[in-house]
């Protein structure tokens, strides 16, 4: 982000944690690939279709997702974005930017007040920003509940974190507060997961969207990973000492805000949605080890942005859909002439969209439009700019930067951030209808609400560029040798084929207040919904989007066979990319030596990956070969692998292989394993209409599998649990021959049952 200032007769949740159906309603509706908390009975029929689909009204096949920022008040003399101006019949969803991790741990938007521009703020005389008097709060969330009413289609979500606000946040001052953020709720100072930190923001964030109205939460955490100096500058004395475990936190984090909000939503009737805001830079993913979050989402945002600005001297397309070969940063580090790459560039959306594909159905899974532009001066080289160079004598106070790109300022930045000094942030940043109005050659009377005098003149003429190749306009002033990079019709019109095409889930864009409309009275461009427009009008009448995670066919039947890709050295010494995979056999039958498991990864990724480990493994088909120039073909590598000759693998035991690999991939996924001349698809994969049953059983489902111990029930002091009473917190109960404390309130779910961030814990055999 920018800184801040139906019925169905396999039935996956029953089986997979009872081995019993219920809920078949319910379950019906599940996303494809989605966790489901165990034991509780999550509404999904609120939000899908019974194909898992998304319900977003009869217009809507598509997503068209906003960010409103609560900055846009016009309160401070400029041009106000309110939530009268959001093109409401044109969107799906609002994700309202941003909440913050406050010193406690909890989701907040600051104190209220009159000046509190999320819950107390007002604009009278202001046409379409009247209160609505039956609600108890005002500000933006009044207005958006207000709106909300008259589109009931439309989810709003709140979104916490952001660039400025994951490690800190703001003041009612202004100020930013270093409180930690993210980074400290989630991960403690020597790594390991602080869960008590997760259970009170999580258990803040429940109780804020019933509170405001809120469809669900959206996380914009920048970034969980374990490249050093990653995330906003400010926050490097804290999240560089925690990197080795800020993974690990990050998944507990969303294992438990999702097990928290089906709770909730169970309670209230209605599903709460929780997404993400997603990296698509290869070099923050490699620190992310396979994205292990995805099953716990019902969609990810990729923020397909920034893939190139002022941070560094290499000039190029903001948001590309696709690589050219050329990239100029890829090349000066060789990533076209490196065998183990296999030449392909990973700053492009449709990469990033083929590296969340790998894990997820392509219905999940939306790509990020900016509705800004990032831009150099003083650009040497290139063609028009593009792929040219721009360096820069000194960086932005706070930027941490040693060496960074002369980024445009003035006239040519009219969106900018300030520095740690005060000064403008050099950056080439503006919304979309002031680089419209640059291309035309025409000055927009609200400069001055910039601090431009009402004479400016501008310098040299700003033509636009378009590469086809790229999927991105430009525009080039020769003479002050400025590149603004932009989005306008053709591109967006291209990105939203893109969508259509390979049965994406939609689109999100950053930010809403960007978009433009042609004022004919004023001869100048404004906040409009043109790009937001187009995009409707491309997705009203398009296919639903692809619902299913596997290309082909998966097996009806499933096994309990765990695989996890563990072990992840740190970021920067993470290539090649060697973790440890894992396989662990929770059925009751050996499997002999020779027992193959496939699976498929990205093609995000070259189709070279190995192990090292005689296991074998082998690509044995892939659906793109070679570089990504024009974009990838198809989605998957398919992968076998099989135990050793010699390696059984008795019921309970683990194996685990040196698997070998180039390219950051998320979760690979598509699992199946051939036992005894029959092949089962894995429990983990999380497929819907699939049955989990014992190998060899016939079809038969797995039985409940046995809490660790053997004791027998009633030999314990403990009252023993039943499944229709409920507990409150701390309570203590006995259950398989254990004891089990009860963290929080529950009802119905099974001790044993509900893993180590569960509602339950073990306090041992009785």
């Amino acid at each position: 982000m920018l800184a801040a200032g139906a019925a169905a007769v396999a039935l996956l949740a029953g089986t997979l944690s009872t081995g019993v159906s219920h809920a078949a309603d319910n379950e019906s509706c599940r996303p494809d690939g989605l966790y489901t908390t165990p034991g509780v009975d999550v509404p999904y029929c609120s939000v899908y279709d019974a194909d898992g689909r998304e319900k977003m009204g009869a217009d809507h096949q598509r997503r068209v997702i906003g960010y409103f920022t609560g900055w846009r008040t016009g309160k401070n003399g400029q041009p106000a974005y309110l939530a009268d101006d959001i093109p409401w019949d044109k969107i799906t969803h609002i994700n309202y930017a941003f909440a913050h991790v406050d010193s406690g741990n909890r989701l907040s938007v600051g104190a209220d007040g009159a000046n509190n521009a999320a819950t107390g703020m007002t604009w009278p005389g202001v046409a379409g920003a009247e209160m609505d008097p039956s609600l108890p709060y005002k500000g933006h969330f009044n207005l958006l509940s207000k709106f909300k009413k008259q589109h009931p289609d439309v989810k709003t979500l709140i979104s916490v974190g952001g660039w400025a606000e994951t490690g800190g946040y703001f003041d009612e001052n202004g100020d930013r507060v270093d409180s930690g953020g993210f980074y400290t709720m989630a991960t403690n100072a020597d790594g390991s997961v602080n869960q008590a930190g997760i259970d009170t923001f999580a258990d803040s964030a429940v109780a804020f969207v019933k509170k405001y109205g809120f469809n669900g939460v959206d996380i914009d955490y920048e970034y969980p990973t374990s490249m050093k100096d990653a995330g906003h500058p400010a926050d490097f004395p804290i999240s560089n000492a925690r990197r080795g475990g800020l993974n690990k936190g990050y998944a507990a984090l969303m294992k438990t805000l999702r097990e928290k909000l089906d709770r909730a939503g169970a309670a209230d009737g209605r599903h709460y949605m929780l997404t993400v805001a997603a990296p698509s830079s290869g070099y923050l993913l490699r620190g992310m080890e396979t994205f292990q979050v995805q099953k716990y989402l019902d969609y990810v945002n990729i923020m397909s942005y920034d893939l190139h600005g002022a941070w560094n001297e290499y000039v190029g397309p903001n948001a590309s859909l696709f690589d050219d070969g050329k990239d100029a940063e890829l090349a000066a580090a060789n990533v076209y002439g490196s065998a183990q790459y296999g030449g392909i560039g990973y700053l492009n959306t449709d990469w990033a969209y083929h590296y969340f594909r790998g894990s997820m159905p392509s219905g999940r899974i939306n790509i990020g439009l900016p509705y800004y532009t990032r831009g150099h001066k003083n650009v040497q080289g290139g063609t028009d700019g593009l792929w040219g160079k721009a360096a820069a004598s000194s960086c932005p106070a706070g930027s941490g930067l040693t060496k960074c790109g002369d980024g445009a300022v003035g006239i040519d930045n009219l969106w900018h951030d300030l520095d740690d000094n005060g000064k403008e942030s050099p950056a080439g940043s503006n919304p979309m209808w002031h680089a419209k109005n640059l291309e035309k050659g025409v000055v927009g009377d609200y400069v001055t609400q910039y601090g431009f005098p009402a004479d400016t003149r501008l310098t040299g003429t700003y033509a636009r560029k378009y590469s086809s190749a790229l999927v991105a306009p430009w525009l080039w002033n020769a003479e002050k040798k400025v590149f603004l990079s932009t989005e306008d019709e053709q591109s967006v019109a291209a990105k939203a084929d893109y969508v259509v095409d390979r049965g994406i889930g939609g689109t999100m864009v950053w930010e809403l207040a960007g978009d433009y409309g042609w004022n004919a009275a004023k001869g100048q461009y404004e906040m409009g919904d043109t790009l937001t427009s187009l995009m409707y009008d491309a997705f009203k009448a398009a296919a639903p989007y692809g619902a299913k995670k596997s290309g082909t066919a998966l097996p009806a039947e499933a096994v309990d066979i765990a695989v996890d890709f563990t072990e992840f050295k740190l970021g920067d010494s993470n290539y090649p990319i060697t973790p440890k995979l894992k396989i662990t056999n929770n059925t009751s039958a050996a499997l002999p030596g020779g027992t193959e498991f496939q699976f498929d990864y990205a093609t995000a990724a070259p189709p070279n990956a190995s192990d090292q480990s005689g296991f074998g493994t082998k690509v044995i088909r892939s659906d793109h070969t070679g570089d990504n120039i024009g974009g990838l073909k198809g989605d998957f590598h398919r992968v076998s692998l099989k135990l050793p000759a010699w390696q059984s693998l008795a019921p309970g035991a683990t194996v685990d292989l040196a698997f070998n690999y180039y390219l950051p991939v998320s979760t690979p996924s598509n699992w199946t394993v051939n036992i005894g001349g029959t092949t089962y698809a894995l429990k983990g994969d999380l497929a819907r209409g699939t049955t989990v049953v014992e190998p060899g059983g016939g079809g038969s489902p797995s039985p409940t599998p046995s809490p660790t111990g053997t004791g027998t029930p009633g030999t314990c002091s403990a009252p023993a649990w039943s499944a229709g009473e409920a507990y409150g917190g701390g309570t203590t109960v006995s259950h398989g021959g254990h004891d089990w404390k009860s963290k929080w309130w529950t009802k119905g779910e099974e001790p044993g049952t509900t893993g180590e961030w569960g509602v339950w814990q073990d306090l041992g055999a009785c």
